[in-house]
């Protein structure tokens, strides 16, 4: 099947990202959100979690939650290209919330069916979820926890928003297979260690599991990861396009105010010439982003194959937007004060988490060419 025009992104969807831009930007804009997650520069602090929960409780009620679950789970159903322009404005404020993480779960759990079913229907109503399933090395293949005697053990490592959270989707083996569990994080047996990571919009937490009781999601648990890590690459992607787009729009502002030799810094050509470099790049990834979802929404079987290129081009992007920001705004660009660093580092952290860009590359060159060509396949 054809990708729609438009990439499917209909009316509804627009009214949805022009809503959370304006609940982003009247709700916490980036004076207020630097004073609560930078209020303090103190290098050796221990990992703290700031974010306001009742604005969490809002975009619940506001249904954001609820906007991937399908309708016979209580939700709404919509497109995932619609869930990508939210959190495309989602990165764009650098938000502190557990949505990403919960939408990603959301994600999983889309692909497991009727038996999905009970655990979207808890997010419907608000619960925030995150997976785990990577190990100490940030690998995505389950093994890091496993199902001995019925009981979940082991450690999951990179569990992102994790203190925000009352829900976990463990991915674990069983029996050297993967299969899914939904667990409260409060569960006897069940353990959060806070990590301490430069991104201060964001926490991080590895979780242990000491013979842990857990609800299995009784599904073919490898194909519903399979078929879910393309959403889950996509929706980190949004976050990064839409965090590029700050830097780019905030540099802007800054080179036309900013005078040097009775120039703004925007009148020198060496400075124009970059950021439309950063633009075009955020052009390629967004285009790259909106057609991974518009795959996910209506062709599946491209799914993987645009996923892996949005999320290689948007960390790129990002590398690329946060140097020249910092950059551009010159010496200011280094200091706490500036807001630059909180992109900078969501970026950062972004740009490592479910494969860098070298490794969406390789993964896609493994994909393309395992591909069998024309001729072979008559």
């Amino acid at each position: 099947m054809a990708q729609p025009k438009n990439y499917g992104f209909e009316e509804e969807a627009g009214m949805l990202k022009d809503g959370a831009r304006r609940f982003f930007t009247e709700k916490l804009p980036v004076d207020q959100l630097h004073a609560l997650v930078a209020d303090a520069y103190v290098p050796e602090r221990a990992p703290e979690v700031k974010w306001r929960k009742e604005l969490w409780d809002e975009m619940v009620a506001l249904g954001w939650t609820s906007l991937a679950v399908p309708e016979s789970a209580g939700g709404v159903g919509m497109p995932w290209v619609a869930v990508a322009g939210l959190l495309e404005e989602n990165g764009r404020a650098a938000f502190p919330s557990p949505l990403m993480a919960t939408l990603q779960a959301t994600a999983v759990l889309t692909q497991c069916g009727p038996a999905g079913e009970p655990a979207l229907a808890e997010i419907a109503e608000g619960a925030a979820a995150t997976i785990a399933v990577m190990d100490d090395a940030g690998g995505a293949t389950p093994g890091a926890v496993q199902l001995v005697d019925g009981k979940l053990n082991g450690t999951a490592c990179f569990v992102q928003d994790a203190c925000k959270c009352d829900h976990l989707l463990v991915v674990a083996l069983e029996a050297d297979k993967p299969a899914f569990f939904w667990v409260k994080l409060d569960a006897e047996g069940v353990n959060v260690r806070s990590d301490a990571i430069i991104d201060l919009t964001r926490d991080q937490a590895r979780v242990s599991f000491d013979a842990v009781s857990a609800q299995r999601i009784d599904t073919d648990a490898a194909a519903a990861w399979e078929s879910a890590l393309p959403i889950v690459w996509m929706l980190i992607s949004a976050d990064m396009v839409g965090a590029s787009e700050w830097l780019l729009q905030t540099t802007v502002e800054y080179a036309q105010q900013r005078k040097q030799f009775d120039r703004s810094l925007g009148f020198f050509q060496a400075v124009k010439h970059d950021l439309v470099n950063v633009m075009i790049a955020i052009d390629e990834s967004k285009s790259l982003l909106y057609s991974a979802a518009c795959a996910i929404d209506h062709e599946p079987e491209r799914a993987r194959e645009l996923s892996h290129m949005a999320k290689s081009s948007a960390s790129d992007t990002a590398a690329l937007a946060s140097g020249r920001t910092v950059q551009m705004h010159g010496g200011i660009g280094f200091t706490w004060e500036c807001y630059v660093h909180l992109y900078f580092k969501r970026q950062k952290h972004s740009q490592l988490l479910w494969g860098d860009a070298s490794w969406h590359r390789a993964a896609l060159a493994a994909l393309l060419m395992d591909r069998p060509t024309v001729e072979a396949a008559a």
